[in-house]
C-alpha cells in the first residue's frame, strides 16, 4: 500500500512541476504522444512527465542542453536541435546516455525507430586539409522503424531506409537508403536482407 501511495504522489509530483516547466523551456508539440499518456488514456503517471521533470531540474542546476525544445537526459549532447526532426513518441531516443546529436545539417528519425545509447550523428567532419575549419555539412536520414546499435557512428549525407537494423559498434560511412537490411562493421556493410 505505501508503494502504491508513493507512486500516486511522485506521479503528481512530476505532472505538476511538468505543468510549469513546458511553459518554460518546451516547445509543446513534442509534449505529446505515447510517453505522455498512460495504457488507461490518462496523462497523470505518464513517463513523459519524469523526464520532463528530471530535465528542467538539470537545466536549472547545471546549465546543460537549455536550448533544447523538448525533454533529453542530462547523459546526451545535442548541437542545434533546431535541424532535429523526429515524432513526439520517439521521444525515447533522447532519454538515453552517451548520445551525440551534431545536427549542422538536419537529422531526420523516422517514427518506431530505436536509437540506443552511445551513438553519435555526425552531419559535418573537419576539413582534411584545415582541421581547424568544417567541411560542408550533410543531412542524415534514417527511416521508420530501425534500429541503431550501441556504440554506432552515422557519418555525414548517410540515408538509411526504412527497417534498417545497424549492428552495434559500428561506422555507417554509406547510404542503405533500399532499406530492410541489416548493415555492421567498420565500415558498415550489407550482412542481410530482411
Amino acid at each position: 500500500m505505501i508503494k502504491f501511495l508513493k507512486r500516486i504522489v511522485c506521479s503528481v509530483w512530476y505532472f505538476c512541476w511538468g505543468q510549469l516547466f513546458i511553459l518554460l523551456f518546451y516547445k509543446k508539440k513534442y509534449i505529446k504522444g505515447q510517453y505522455f499518456k498512460t495504457r488507461y488514456g490518462f496523462s497523470l503517471g505518464a513517463m513523459g512527465w519524469k523526464w520532463v521533470y528530471f530535465d528542467c531540474i538539470n537545466r536549472i542546476m547545471s546549465g546543460n542542453n537549455v536550448d533544447v525544445p523538448f525533454p533529453c537526459s542530462p547523459q546526451i549532447r545535442i548541437f542545434n536541435p533546431e535541424n532535429i526532426e523526429f515524432d513526439s513518441d520517439n521521444l525515447n531516443n533522447f532519454q538515453t546516455f552517451g548520445n551525440y546529436y551534431q545536427a549542422a545539417a538536419k537529422i531526420s528519425i523516422g517514427k518506431g525507430t530505436y536509437i540506443a545509447p552511445n551513438v553519435g550523428l555526425i552531419t559535418a567532419n573537419h576539413d582534411f586539409n584545415n582541421l581547424k575549419i568544417w567541411s560542408e555539412a550533410k543531412p542524415i536520414t534514417i527511416g521508420e522503424n530501425c534500429w541503431i546499435g550501441m556504440n554506432t557512428v552515422v557519418l555525414p549525407g548517410v540515408i538509411l531506409g526504412n527497417h534498417t537494423i545497424v549492428g552495434a559498434g559500428s561506422v555507417v560511412t554509406k547510404s542503405f537508403s533500399e532499406g530492410n537490411c541489416i548493415i555492421a562493421g567498420n565500415p558498415a556493410k550489407l550482412i542481410r536482407k530482411i
